[in-house]
């Protein structure tokens, strides 16, 4: 299991994060400050890091510099509201391996980490995914149930994805809302409920199970 480090100094953020790379299948540990965040990554065994520029007691370029010279092998994705060329290229230049602008969606932060880590080990991550009858080929994008293609959106393979991931483990809507439809979702809203019933529909009635109170699983 890969473990990413999280650095980021607003609580909303740092868990939101850890709560949808936890529920993706990545071990996450944060830091709010930039001094514990570079210790953390000199010394703990990451995979990957993401992290913040504007950080309390060491800011993100500085945290960058300190690893390039202590740890130049972990990759960096940072993550931050700056959105000027100039702070993109000097956070690239600096070592980072991957620049997001926030406010973010976590399917695409998920994606680039996947991407970086892919970059960094010999082992290929999984690419299909089945169930009984259905099958998903994550790079074609395609689906079948019972060897007849079926069309998804691209929200609906998402929520597929991440719940056949995490076969046997209920998620919350909470969890799957934050995984597919990002950062700036609606906690009240029912999308969750209406995606899963569009599932049903197009791969079976038993796909998903309901765990009344909890959340959604796959079998």
């Amino acid at each position: 299991m890969k473990s990413i480090l999280v650095v980021e100094d607003e609580d909303r953020i740092s868990s939101f994060i850890a709560k949808g790379l936890g529920a993706a299948g990545f071990t996450t540990e944060i830091a709010a400050d930039g001094i514990t965040g570079r210790d953390l990554a000199i010394t703990g065994d990451f995979d990957l890091l993401v992290l913040d520029i504007g950080l309390p007691s060491l800011d993100g370029f500085s945290v960058l510099e300190q690893l390039r010279e202590q740890r130049p092998s972990l990759p960096v994705l940072v993550l931050t509201a700056r959105d000027n060329a100039e702070d993109t290229i000097y956070a690239l230049e600096s070592g980072a391996v991957d620049y997001m602008i926030k406010p973010f969606r976590f399917g695409e932060l998920l994606a680039r980490i996947r991407l970086r880590l892919k970059e960094t080990v010999q082992e290929s991550p999984t690419t299909e995914l089945t169930r009984g009858d259905v099958r998903i080929d994550l790079l074609g994008r395609q689906v079948w149930v019972n060897e007849r293609i079926v069309d998804l959106s691209a929200r609906e393979l998402s929520l597929a994805e991440i719940l056949l991931r995490n076969r046997g483990s209920v998620l919350s809507r909470e969890q799957l809302l934050s995984h597919v439809w990002g950062f700036d979702f609606d906690p009240g809203s029912n999308v969750v409920d209406v995606y899963v019933g569009y599932l049903r529909r197009k791969l079976g009635s038993d796909f998903v199970t309901t765990v009344r109170g909890f959340g959604y699983r796959v079998d």
